[in-house]
């Protein structure tokens, strides 16, 4: 992947920022509520929150 070298528009900026809070939010809402979250780290699946399971299972019985 090619990085940008120009700063971003005052445009993209703004909106980052509105992405970064509508995240932050719901985030605090699913640990307010005592959800877990799952989110993508270091190349991988990643389940935070003191309910969270210790490994994601891709082969779910249902």
């Amino acid at each position: 992947m090619k990085l940008a070298k120009n700063r971003p528009s005052q445009e993209s900026q703004v909106i980052q920022m509105a992405l970064n809070k509508a995240i932050a939010n719901a985030l605090e809402k699913k640990r307010n509520l005592g959800q877990y979250a799952v989110m993508w780290e270091n190349n991988r699946v990643v389940y935070k929150g003191d309910d969270a399971p210790d490994r994601h299972d891709d082969k779910q019985t249902t």
